[in-house]
């Protein structure tokens, strides 16, 4: 399995690329973790909307250039769908059921995104109804992806119940399973 982040921007805050090194190192056991960064482009102070949409189209021009066909892309997206972890994890474990070695998860500039960023993406996910840094979504997304792989793997994680597996362990002091 390979996980592809496609970002704008790089990372210059030491505790944001400790925090996303830390989640890729974890990742490892799990699948292959890439991170392409593209250059933002920002507009001039005052600048028009059509210079956003310049921006926001030559950025979206740089994302799709490192995007192959075969690859299921995430877009995320303030306008996108909001889904719990395990229902996160239930999707990633689908996808991989039916065959999509590439996840590639796209991270826009503070501008937005593209429209053909929006038409090329197979799924549009919001993280939150929150706003983040495009720069610190990089790290909270990177640890979704860990905890998916862990409810996948069964892996207690948090104390997260696993309901999507249909297996709720209650352990109580006489060690009955209810």
């Amino acid at each position: 399995m390979k996980i592809k982040l496609v970002v704008v921007g790089k990372l210059k805050e030491p505790f944001l690329k400790d925090m996303c090194n830390e989640y890729i190192k974890r990742l490892s056991p799990y699948a292959n973790v890439e991170v392409f960064e593209v250059p933002d482009e920002l507009p001039q102070a005052n600048s028009s909307l059509k210079d956003e949409e310049n921006c926001r189209n030559k950025e979206g021009e740089k994302i799709l250039s490192k995007i192959k066909d075969n690859e299921y892309v995430y877009l995320l997206d303030l306008h996108g769908k909001q889904i719990d972890s395990v229902s996160f994890a239930r999707d990633i474990e689908n996808l991989m059921s039916n065959g999509n070695s590439t996840l590639t998860f796209v991270i826009g500039g503070s501008t937005g995104v593209s429209s053909s960023l929006i038409k090329r993406a197979n799924f549009r996910l919001c993280l939150s109804s929150m706003t983040f840094t495009h720069l610190m979504t990089r790290g909270i997304l990177l640890e979704q992806i860990y905890r998916a792989f862990m409810i996948i793997n069964n892996k207690t994680l948090c104390r997260q119940i696993f309901i999507f597996r249909k297996i709720i362990f209650t352990f109580k002091k006489d060690n009955i399973c209810q």
